[in-house]
């Protein structure tokens, strides 16, 4: 600390021991020994209370750091970081229900709400076959699935 060697702590013994004199020399060296120790309790003092604020300011970070998180929406966080440009949740979207749809092919293409597409063959209306009929050919009805079974009931 100060950097002082056995001689020069000799020395220093010897010109205090000439100027105090052996009968006060004990007297003065438990003065200096307790005025030494009142300074390291105030160092220790100041120390302590420095560590104290340190340990406050960093309480104080780390409480700003956990209402960060607690105000985040984890939700949207894992999303943005699982699908960033929104490419799988528009794949996720159901599409929209939609009838029928005459396409020039010659069929009918149906979907249904869970994605599923059906297509049936349009029936076009024969010719008719003599003036003279009066009934127009029905064209049969397209399904797209399978259809509930009818039942009779006894009455």
């Amino acid at each position: 600390m100060f950097d002082i060697s056995w001689s020069h702590i000799l020395a220093i013994a010897v010109v205090a021991l000439v100027v105090i004199g052996p009968k006060d020399l004990p007297r003065v060296l438990r003065t200096l020994g307790k005025w030494a120790g009142k300074a390291r309790a105030v160092a220790r003092e100041f120390q302590s209370s420095i560590d104290q604020m340190i340990r406050e300011s960093e309480l104080d970070e780390v409480r700003k750091e956990v209402e960060q998180v607690a105000s985040t929406d984890i939700g949207h966080e894992i999303e943005k970081s699982v699908d960033p440009k929104g490419e799988l949740e528009g794949s996720l979207q159901v599409p929209e229900l939609t009838d029928a749809v005459n396409h020039p092919t010659g069929t009918i293409t149906t979907t249904t709400g869970s994605g599923e597409v059906g297509t049936a063959p349009t029936e076009t209306p024969a010719p008719a076959e003599s003036a003279s009929s009066t009934e127009p050919a029905a064209p049969a009805p397209a399904t797209t699935g399978p259809q509930p079974e009818k039942t009779q009931t006894a009455a």
